[in-house]
């Protein structure tokens, strides 16, 4: 599966927010029958996530509670969240509330003291195969303060190499999902 460094799409809400630093992934699914709606990619984005990332974050929360950064806590039960989850606007999983949700897009991010984070998950036609979908996540961070900017710096390293692998992880959790509809409606 092909990951590469793309820009941040033109039509994504995140230009009408205000960042300092942004950056976007891009891979490509497979979706014939048009079953994927933004709200599988919502669900999947909580699904998704290397196990080693999770260690880094766990690792990142234990590190910053200590100065009153924002932290996602202990999620019991987070397969109950994730099946009652609809990925409305104000909902929350962990550290991230959703934005706001249409068609193509979906808005997570979390605003604290020290910076605004958003992430956008963006679904769009392929222009070289109808069947095919390019699934960009982009990530956009606005400092609020000097505290902000010297948190990013080294959180910057590792982000480069976990988002990345949380798209692979998208895509393979999504594309198990059409494998497993195949030949049925999809309803969402």
């Amino acid at each position: 599966m092909n990951i590469t460094k793309t820009l941040l799409p033109k039509q994504s809400l995140l230009h009408q927010t205000d960042f300092e630093y942004a950056d976007s992934f891009q891979g490509t699914i497979n979706d014939q029958k048009e079953q994927l709606s933004t709200k599988d990619i919502g669900k999947a984005f909580f699904n998704s996530a290397p196990k080693w990332t999770e260690h880094l974050f766990t690792l990142r929360n234990k590190l910053v509670a200590v100065f009153g950064v924002k932290t996602s806590g202990e999620m019991q039960d987070k397969a109950v969240h994730l099946e009652n989850f609809r990925c409305e606007p104000n909902e929350q999983i962990g550290l991230f509330k959703v934005y706001h949700r249409n068609e193509n897009e979906v808005i997570l991010g979390e605003d604290d003291r020290h910076l605004n984070f958003r992430v956008s998950l963006y679904l769009t036609p392929s222009a070289e195969q109808s069947e095919l979908k390019h699934l960009i996540i982009s990530t956009t961070v606005h400092f609020n303060n000097f505290w902000g900017k010297l948190y990013f710096m080294p959180v910057k390293q590792f982000h480069q190499w976990i988002v990345p692998a949380m798209l692979k992880g998208i895509i393979r959790n999504l594309e198990k999902q059409l494998e497993t509809e195949k030949g049925e409606p999809k309803i969402s």
